[in-house]
């Protein structure tokens, strides 16, 4: 539920002359700092996907190019999720899909599974940034289950429709129709709208090469020992004069010893200008700058949160919170309420067009949902829109590419833009379908208890499960279908028995009525919470200087009470994470 925003201040009829003036100014600083921050902060992000891109780029494109693996869907999907989580950009790993696509390494069918996979690994970063809330346990629990109806949307959506897609290849069909009816010629790149402000900050600090990832992707062999990092920004093609043995034009030849030399003319790219950013004459590896890049972007995007939620904190309250929250929230009066949804998909549509990215659009509402100003249920067709959003910047794009490879550029573009259409209309026009609100409630009613649960979700869903999922579609189709099919029956299993329980439990055998028949830890987090919590307290005790203990005593507001007692381990934890007098970033880092 939504909290009620207290307003502590004076009323604005009761505020003299000056009062108001000072309380204007404050307010609009407040929006000029947030406005700031905002800006700070989708820089921010950018500056952590080039790191990723510098970190595990060459990774990642070493991993798309076997396409042998790559004829196995499943394998594809997994590869998808895997390579955006690395270079945190599903339009980058979209292009590198584009390039091999255009170089005939994979076909558009085979191209499809990635494309959804590239889909559900962009959702990671608003899952991230909603951790920074972790000091506040509502506000946590709002955060996570906000940006985490991201993530079960796209899961979802590839659960049901990659099985329809590889019976039916709909998607592939229905695009290639397109394609083929538009006879459209080569365009302009895409427009630069939110870049051409945040250029100039980001490229001061780093700027990449992004053909070298296709270039590893595509086989290239220019490419395998070249750098990420952008040396030259401006470059010429001159035609050299270099010796050569065939096409000999009289007066042009002379023999050397046995052999026969003439002059040909050869083109060569040669920089003419060096770019002005902050590693251009780096003497660090990629691997080095990228570490650095992403300890510096990620602290950067820490605080830059933390901030945001305080000055939201601070600014939207009392009446300004009403209003804020009956715009955001309310929808249009009977008979044209079920208007209000589909209005929000396009303004979720907009807005990622206009910042170039669903992640950027998804972490910045995080915090709203976080402090309550945006509830789950208006934030869900806002997401959904931003991942329609997001796929016009790669139809765009894919305009732009040449001739030859225009036509199957712009199908895979179309084929992510009919993916996400499709998942709108599987899981939002009828409210019973909207599963991913629920589902995503109840990862932030989890969070909220056990705030290590996010931790280990993101582990198991963005790194575990991609990981196992593709060992085993390399081992082969008997592994895979071995261990995975019982897997599936298990959670198909538990489903329906969940189902009967609260429906029809006397269809039920005595022992499945409840799942209170069972071990404890095989229904509930509380075992692990406890076995998780002793494990924590055991490396405090074991590690953690008597300075700390003293420290975190004298916050809590203990005394006379022994260190290894178990009163003051429960009580000095639960005085900590509570407390206000320690910043979120330092819980953060303990998580």
């Amino acid at each position: 539920a939504l909290p009620e925003l207290q307003n502590a201040d004076v009323k604005w009829k009761d505020m003299d002359t000056k009062g108001k003036i000072v309380s204007l100014l404050f307010s609009w600083g407040k929006i000029l700092f947030l406005l700031g921050l905002l800006y700070i902060f989708i820089c921010s992000l950018d500056v952590l996907s080039s790191a990723f891109q510098l970190v595990g780029g060459k990774t990642a494109g070493d991993i798309i190019k076997d396409d042998s693996v790559l004829r196995n869907p499943l394998a594809g999907l997994m590869i998808g999720i895997l390579v955006t989580i690395m270079v945190q950009s599903s339009s980058t790993s979209t292009s590198i899909v584009v390039s091999m696509v255009a170089s005939g390494l994979i076909n558009v069918r085979g191209a499809i599974p990635i494309i959804m996979g590239s889909n559900v690994g962009t959702s990671v970063t608003s899952t991230i940034v909603a951790l920074v809330q972790a000091g506040n346990r509502n506000d946590l629990r709002r955060a996570f289950a906000g940006a985490t109806v991201h993530d079960m949307f796209n899961w979802l959506s590839v659960i049901v429709l990659l099985p329809v897609e590889l019976a039916t290849d709909y998607i592939y069909y229905i695009t290639k129709i397109i394609v083929d009816s538009l006879h459209i010629e080569s365009g302009k790149d895409a427009p630069d709208l939110l870049k051409v402000i945040t250029k100039p900050l980001t490229q001061a600090i780093i700027q990449l090469d992004k053909s070298v990832i296709s270039g590893v992707a595509t086989g290239d062999p220019v490419t395998l020992n070249k750098s990420f990092i952008k040396i030259f920004c401006k470059t010429t093609v001159l035609n050299v004069t270099v010796p050569g043995p065939e096409n000999c034009t009289k007066g042009f030849c002379w023999t050397d010893a046995y052999l026969t030399w003439t002059l040909k003319n050869q083109s060569q790219k040669i920089g003419v200008e060096k770019c002005n950013h902050i590693f251009v004459n780096t003497a660090l590896s990629d691997i080095s700058v990228g570490i650095i890049l992403l300890i510096f972007s990620i602290l950067l995007l820490c605080t830059c949160l933390i901030v945001i939620v305080k000055v939201l904190h601070s600014l939207v309250k009392g009446k300004v919170a009403a209003i804020i929250k009956k715009t955001t929230n309310t929808d249009f009066p009977f008979p044209f309420a079920w208007v209000t949804g589909y209005i929000a998909i396009f303004v979720g549509a907009g807005l990622t067009f206009i910042v170039q990215s669903s992640s950027v659009f998804t972490s910045a509402i995080t915090p709203l949902i976080g402090i309550g100003v945006l509830s789950i249920e208006s934030a869900y067709p806002l997401t959904l829109g931003s991942n329609i959003g997001t796929t016009t910047t790669a139809i765009f794009a894919a305009l732009a590419s040449p001739g030859g490879t225009l036509s199957s550029s712009l199908q895979i573009a179309l084929c992510h833009f009919l993916f996400n259409l499709s998942g709108v209309l599987l899981f939002y026009p009828i409210p019973i379908t909207r599963l991913p609100i629920r589902m995503a409630k109840f990862l932030g009613n989890q969070t909220a208890a056990y705030r290590w649960f996010a931790v280990v979700y993101l582990i198991l869903s963005f790194v575990i499960l991609p990981l196992t999922v593709f060992g085993l579609s390399v081992a082969g189709w008997q592994y895979l279908t071995g261990i995975g099919i019982p897997f599936i029956m298990s959670v198909i299993s538990i489903i329906v028995i969940n189902i009967m329980q609260s429906k029809c439990p006397r269809f039920l055998p005595n022992i499945l009525k409840s799942w209170d028949n069972f071990p404890l830890w095989l229904h509930s987090l509380k075992p692990w919470d406890k076995a998780i919590t002793l494990m924590m307290d055991l490396c405090k005790n074991r590690f953690c200087c008597k300075y700390c203990h003293d420290k975190y005593c004298k916050l809590s507001g203990i005394s006379g009470v022994k260190k290894n007692s178990k009163l003051y381990q429960n009580f000095a934890v639960n005085q900590i994470l509570q407390s206000k007098k320690i910043p979120n970033w330092t819980l953060i880092l303990g998580l």
